[in-house]
């Protein structure tokens, strides 16, 4: 017989609170297209992206979460000091170790809690929601503060007709509590990687020398391919999200997709046949793909804005390099 004491944690998880940094600098279509050959139509139609925010020296990948993690935590109406864990999914942090995540729990105010990094691409969020809830049920952590955040503006080629447009900067927070009725339903998560080379980083860390002429590691993608993937894919594995919560399209109040593409999006809402009341969350048109830092950034401007309400039913899905993917339905804080 085991001698080890179970485990005792909440019966169950719920996002208590939520916020967001967006850089101060705004840049339109137009700065965009003084280094790539195309215009503001194609742009608009290729993607839906108007304008996306781009940070500073100041706004650093730490300074961006601290800002976001900060209106999370008064959000949830809880103290710093009672967060156990933070998770931040990011791609830009561009030291190997140590983990942002320390630097960032350490500047919020909130003690010695556990504190690590991981890299899921725009698909982080729902992993580090997910980790957060098994933490919260399990018992390791009352509460976690759970980041999603990019600079993706230091990985964007400016010259790359296919992807100048796409990346912006930004920060999304939440913090995951404990709940007594269900309030994040099971994760449907993945990875297809034989398709790992359709989103990619251009050229390894340990390839890269400032003294070469190669250009500065960036983002690259084979657009078609991801486009046709994120459609018709993902598309499943909403439903099957959906399904594993026991949620019908008609019931749901909310869709927070990634914020890849406003073509994925509309595309993704007719394949999944979501009723014309389902608010759908299409930030992309001024903030671009912030990667794990979208649906939180969507998710705080749909209720700032009254678009969507505290206790509404939100389908949340992430999708990216990888390929990897994670979707679940949450109740929104």
């Amino acid at each position: 017989m085991s001698k080890i004491k179970p485990s005792q944690g909440a019966p169950y998880a719920r996002i208590m609170g939520v916020g967001g940094y967006r850089p101060t600098r705004v840049v339109p279509n137009e700065v965009i297209l003084e280094t790539i050959d195309s215009s503001d139509e194609w742009i608009r139609s290729r993607s839906g992206i108007a304008t996306r925010h781009w940070a500073s020296e100041e706004e650093t990948v730490a300074a961006m979460s601290v800002e976001a993690s900060g209106k999370a935590i008064a959000d949830a109406g809880i103290t710093p000091e009672q967060i156990g864990a933070v998770i931040v999914s990011t791609v830009s942090h561009f030291k190997q170790t140590p983990a942002i995540a320390t630097e960032i729990a350490h500047k919020v105010g909130a003690g010695k809690p556990a504190a690590f990094d991981i890299s899921a691409g725009c698909a982080g969020f729902g992993y580090g929601l997910t980790l957060a809830k098994g933490m919260i049920v399990e018992g390791s952590a009352e509460y976690v503060l759970v980041i999603g955040v990019e600079r993706l503006s230091d990985l964007t080629d400016k010259e790359d007709r296919t992807t100048a447009f796409l990346f912006g900067d930004g920060a999304g927070a939440v913090v995951v509590g404990p709940s007594k009725v269900p309030a994040i339903g099971p994760t449907v998560w993945g990875s297809e990687g034989d398709k790992s080379e359709t989103i990619k980083q251009t050229v390894a860390w340990d390839e890269f020398h400032a003294e070469r002429p190669e250009k500065f590691p960036a983002i690259t993608q084979e657009g078609q391919a991801v486009f046709r993937w994120a459609v018709f894919e993902m598309a499943k594995v909403a439903q099957q999200a959906l399904d594993a919560a026991g949620i019908a399209p008609k019931d749901l109040d909310v869709f927070i997709p990634h914020q890849a593409n406003m073509r994925i999006i509309d595309s993704m809402v007719k394949t999944l046949k979501l009723p014309e009341n389902v608010t759908v969350a299409r930030d992309v048109e001024t903030t671009g793909n912030t990667s794990a830092a979208s649906i939180p950034l969507a998710m705080e401007r749909l209720l700032a804005t009254g678009q969507a309400k505290s206790g509404d039913t939100a389908l949340v899905i992430g999708f990216g390099a990888g390929l990897v993917y994670a979707a679940t339905v949450v109740t929104l804080p």
